[in-house]
């Protein structure tokens, strides 16, 4: 195990440990609504899963380099703002696609270009967000934040040379 995952386990435990100390059927409710919530995104994160490894089978690594890969540049950060603005979809589908990409040799800045737009321009939200919200509040926004995922790649893209 690496310590991106022993950290999240033993935070669980710990919280576990708490609940059960803590009594009042605390530990057996959380283990419950962790599951109910495990089961309603199930399907997301195995059609996440899915994509995600066959992205990495079926578009050849030469493509997702030459296009998305490190020596790509300023354009493979682009190109990841871009998609990463198209693409609809919760966090249990998106993220393993990006990792799916990354593993694929897709770049660093690309793909923190890619999650950065993702989170800030998706397109898929606009319509939402000008209708509960306003028109002009949205559009603010996105004019706003149009510069923070090509800012984020291009800063990822120089540090990750560095590092």
């Amino acid at each position: 195990m690496n310590i991106q995952t022993i950290i999240p386990v033993l935070i669980a435990f710990g919280l576990l440990i708490y609940a059960l100390i803590r009594g009042e059927n605390l530990a057996m409710a959380g283990i419950k609504m962790a599951g109910a919530t495990l089961w309603s995104n199930l399907i997301l994160l195995i059609a996440g899963f899915l994509i995600a490894g066959l992205m990495q089978v079926l578009l050849p690594k030469q493509l997702i380099a030459t296009w998305l890969g490190e020596a790509a540049g300023v354009k493979a950060v682009l190109i990841g703002c871009l998609t990463g603005g198209l693409i609809p979809g919760s966090p249990y589908a998106v993220f393993p696609i990006v990792a799916g990409f990354y593993q694929a040799g897709a770049g660093l800045g690309a793909m923190i270009g890619f999650v950065t737009a993702w989170s800030l321009w998706s397109l898929s939200r606009l319509p939402v967000e000008m209708a509960l919200i306003s028109p002009k509040a949205a559009l603010i926004r996105y004019g706003i934040t149009f510069v923070v995922p090509p800012l984020a790649g291009l800063l990822a893209h120089a540090i990750g040379k560095l590092l």
